[in-house]
């Protein structure tokens, strides 16, 4: 009998809720984990970074107080404590991770996994300290093997991290000191946030995006919202551009662009390499188990089975969208199916979220994504400024944007960028998974004042209803 029902490679938020969930589901269950419980979202990516922002807001709002007839001395930034307070902030719910799986009596193996055959998986030394009670490198087997390993920051050729003048996502969230001038490369959801970020702390800001637009996966009207939002706080946002070439010394960087209106020169302090993430695969053993890829993450079903018998694979690793909310629920139906339980129908739709200043949120299909599928669709938009609560707290920039089926009503896609959308998108998020049709959203009642009376009346918008517009 094998030592284990369940071995999860690799601990972040799809790991080790799937590792949990079959502990709970009375399996033998064990995780390895070679870095960080936790993985990269709460030790170097989702948590700290949000910790990071807030401040960064919270800063931002002492700067407008006297707007509110609050007045104070001139807010100033304490970057030691700002960086201190978000790596305590990671290091307490990496142990909260810990006492979790301890809880629910998942064993924990410290190390770097590779899978030898099916059922069969060899753990050797990881990196840093090994956490209290965990088990030491071996072979372990199992009768399944669940592969979430997550991804890791895009290299760009000619851009090579060196924690001085060119930096990676870690150096960026663990500052020695604040940059006089910072140039981004990357326009999507990562270096906006980091733009806005060290917008608010006081650095210049240059983001540099290749395509025609920055945050391309978003729906192209709240993408210009964003450029136009983030070029009035005075971070200028370059796209369409591509990158010759990139010099530094101990003066700083200089990167050379190359677009239609001739070539240019940018001069920064420090650069941030920005370009997203690609999936963990390498050093598994996949292929020499034969493992199916796609587009360089591991091929999967609808429950995360892979072409191996036995191997499942979730998450990050798993392919897109690369958010740590679908790696969780990835991990449930996982776990789920394996135990003979659950529901496998279809996933529900994913909401995206970015913490920047403004946010945004979106769920579902995009209009562009509406019109290459030939639906046609009923559009509604309010503005916050139409929105009593948003204009009560100063944040009346942003709007709300949301798409219905013409022929069935239902709901297809909702985006938003403005005050805490992170918050409002899980309204759209329920309707969407329901099936929920524009009659439903229509007699909702929404409480006043509130943000979300935004997403009432951007439905009633979509059939020129719209009360406050």
């Amino acid at each position: 009998m094998p030592a284990y029902d369940v071995i999860v490679i690799g601990a972040g938020p799809g790991g080790y809720v799937a590792a949990i969930r079959a502990a709970q589901l009375g399996l033998r269950t064990a995780v390895v984990e070679r870095r960080h419980l936790g993985g990269i979202c709460l030790n170097w990516g989702c948590i700290p970074t949000k910790s990071l922002l807030h401040s960064a807001t919270l800063l931002d709002e002492a700067r407008h107080a006297a707007t509110f007839g609050i007045r104070s001395e001139t807010p100033s930034v304490d970057l030691p404590t700002v960086v201190a307070r978000s790596r305590s902030v990671a290091g307490q719910l990496n142990a909260g991770v810990q006492f979790l799986l301890r809880k629910n009596k998942v064993d924990v193996i410290w190390g770097a996994a590779e899978v030898l055959a099916p059922g069969m998986v060899r753990v050797t030394a990881g990196e840093g300290e090994a956490p209290k009670i965990t088990l030491a490198p071996g072979d372990y087997d199992a009768a399944h093997i669940i592969i979430a390993t997550g991804a890791s920051e895009r290299r760009l050729p000619g851009i090579v991290p060196d924690g001085e003048r060119i930096w990676s996502y870690h150096h960026a969230m663990t500052p020695a000191a604040l940059p006089a001038s910072l140039a981004i490369v990357g326009g999507g959801a990562i270096g906006v946030e980091f733009a806005s970020l060290y917008n608010s702390l006081g650095a210049k800001v240059t983001l540099i995006e290749r395509l025609a637009r920055i945050l391309p996966q978003e729906d192209a009207e709240v993408a210009e919202q964003m450029s136009k939002s983030l070029r009035k706080r005075g971070i200028e946002v370059l796209t369409g551009v591509e990158i010759s070439q990139i010099a530094s010394d101990v003066t700083g960087v200089t990167v050379r662009l190359g677009n239609p209106d001739g070539p240019r020169e940018i001069t920064a302090e420090k650069l941030l390499s920005a370009a997203g993430v690609v999936a963990n695969v390498e050093g598994l053993g996949l292929e020499k188990l034969g493992a199916a890829l796609r587009n360089g993450t591991i091929a999967t079903d609808a429950v995360g089975r892979t072409s191996i018998a036995g191997l499942y694979a979730i998450g990050d690793v798993a392919g897109p969208p690369m958010l740590a909310h679908k790696a969780e629920h990835e991990g449930v139906r996982c776990v789920e199916a394996i135990a003979g339980r659950g529901s496998h129908a279809a996933m529900g739709p994913v909401p995206s979220c970015i913490f920047a200043a403004p946010q945004v949120a979106s769920i579902g299909l995009t209009e562009e994504a509406a019109m290459d599928r030939g639906l046609v669709v009923d559009i509604g938009r309010f503005a916050f400024r139409g929105n009593g609560k948003a204009v009560t707290i100063g944040e009346a920039d942003g709007f709300v944007k949301v798409l219905f089926d013409k022929m069935s009503g239902r709901l297809v896609g909702a985006h938003m960028i403005g005050p805490s959308v992170s918050e409002l998108v899980s309204v759209f998020s329920l309707a969407l998974t329901m099936g929920a049709t524009r009659d439903h959203l229509l007699h909702t009642i929404f409480p006043h004042p509130t943000l979300s009376e935004a997403l009432h009346e951007a439905t009633l918008a979509s059939d020129s209803r719209a009360i406050h517009a």
